[in-house]
């Protein structure tokens, strides 16, 4: 079955990335849905309840579209597809990176340097760490950095001291991670954002984007040292294993990625996430082959791409089932609820345009205190709202808001990838996670990053 499921992924991808660089055509377009159906019958009667759940809810929201709006109901389905298949060619794209670093030595040694740097500079180092590691490696970043940190704080024997080390630890990594989310052109924030948003391109909105994952870094940063809690007696000092030049590889890779990509996007007419989908695992597949030099054991380049579609990819099938059915669902609910929220989008279209993006910043991990994916409540809001234009506003300003509340979603909702990981390694709950660890912090950068919003706003209108 995984090998199946493995070759339908693989073809999903093929299909996506024919759309992003040759024009698109309605037999490209049929593929694409074909794809999509199939993999969904193939992986959802293998993944829990919860999941199985978000293909009911789909199906059903399907069935209702049919029924009310046959007028328009075959164009929406078609979005709503084509928002499922992107957004599952695009995680397995991103796997293929976190597939190669997982292998990688100097991966697990820059990381390990990290975790041990003494308490004076470790949450900086953590947190811009983080941020190096989350652009290549996604969620892995978290899984990796905090399996480090937590065995670094459980060999303190002070059980105090251990406690405030871990909590810090995982927190910096946790902030770390989200202020990668509003600039980083891996991070489905962004992938998502720019494609529901007309006339937005990365380039628009990485230099604002770039002040927004200050301020998130920022703020988690004095908060810890205004902050920090008061011990009954100081820990023992310890030096970190190794030095800087264990993070150069991964500075190399960072830069080597960052430039091809941007190379890319300069000399072609190319969506910024269309040359992801291709680069993204180029430069995986090269990084694998470099590692296999020098080791005496060894799989094959083609062993690692075998493993890579055949095990790996089938892996992260309950993901694929949540993300891409949180595309389709925020598609497929945005016309259904129009009828519904019509006067409200009025009411949005007269109000000064400042206060609607306010609103985006809260709403988005308003709905993530609801169980509601960031993906399906930006894919469900952005088509209700007015146009950029009509609320007197740029696009660009619309982007920032809705990446910042992303990245807020992702340090305070008890039901993301982020918080369920920094939870299950610090001992406590999601919820605690979310509300005790960052909700003061969610407080104090949403109202910064509210300002920074209107700020640009005013400043690129």
């Amino acid at each position: 079955m995984n090998r199946i499921i493995g070759a339908v992924l693989l073809v999903l991808m093929g299909l996506v990335v024919l759309r992003e660089w040759t024009p698109d055509s309605p037999w490209l377009a049929g593929m694409r849905v074909l794809a999509v159906i199939a993999l969904l019958a193939l992986v959802t009667p293998l993944v829990q309840r919860g999941r199985q759940a978000f293909v009911a809810v789909a199906l059903t929201l399907s069935v209702l579209l049919l029924t009310t709006q046959t007028g328009s109901a075959t164009q929406t389905l078609a979005r709503a597809f084509d928002s499922a298949a992107f957004i599952g060619a695009y995680f397995c794209a991103l796997s293929t990176l976190q597939f190669a670093a997982s292998r990688a030595e100097t991966v697990r040694q820059a990381g390990q340097f990290l975790a041990t740097q003494p308490p004076g500079r470790r949450y900086l180092a953590l947190t811009f760490g983080t941020q190096l590691f989350a652009f290549l490696l996604n969620y892995g970043s978290i899984s990796l950095l905090g399996t480090l940190a937590s065995a670094n704080a459980e060999q303190e024997k002070d059980a105090e001291i251990r406690f405030h080390r871990t909590r810090r630890m995982l927190i910096a990594i946790q902030r770390g991670f989200i202020s990668v989310l509003p600039w980083s052109p891996l991070s489905f924030a962004v992938a998502v954002t720019v494609s529901l948003l007309p006339g937005l391109s990365w380039a628009t909105i990485v230099l604002p984007s770039l002040v927004s994952s200050l301020i998130l870094a920022g703020v988690g940063w004095a908060l810890d040292t205004l902050f920090k809690p008061r011990l009954s007696h100081p820990p023992k000092r310890a030096d970190p294993v190794g030095t800087w030049r264990a993070l150069a590889p991964l500075a190399l890779l960072f830069v080597a990625l960052s430039a091809l990509v941007s190379l890319l996007y300069g000399l072609t007419e190319v969506r910024i996430v269309g040359i992801v989908l291709v680069v993204v695992p180029v430069i995986a597949l090269i990084w694998l082959r470099l590692q296999e030099r020098g080791k005496v054991e060894s799989t094959t380049l083609r062993g690692d791409v075998t493993q890579l579609a055949f095990t790996e990819y089938p892996g992260y099938r309950s993901e694929l089932v949540l993300l891409m059915m949180a595309g389709f669902i925020g598609t497929v609910a945005a016309p259904l609820l129009l009828p519904l929220l019509g006067g409200v989008t009025q009411a949005l279209s007269m109000l000064p345009g400042w206060v609607t993006l306010v609103a985006l910043v809260w709403l988005i991990p308003l709905g993530g205190q609801l169980g509601m994916n960031p993906i399906l409540v930006v894919t469900m809001l952005v088509p209700l709202l007015p146009a950029a234009e009509t609320l007197g506003v740029t696009p660009a300003a619309m982007a920032v808001a809705l990446t910042g509340g992303w990245a807020l979603s992702g340090a305070t909702s008890p039901f993301t990838a982020t918080t369920v990981l920094i939870g299950s390694m610090g001992g406590v709950t999601p919820r605690h996670v979310g509300l005790r660890w960052n909700g003061a912090y969610a407080l104090v950068t949403g109202g910064i990053l509210s300002g920074w919003v209107v700020l640009f706003s005013a400043l690129s209108g």
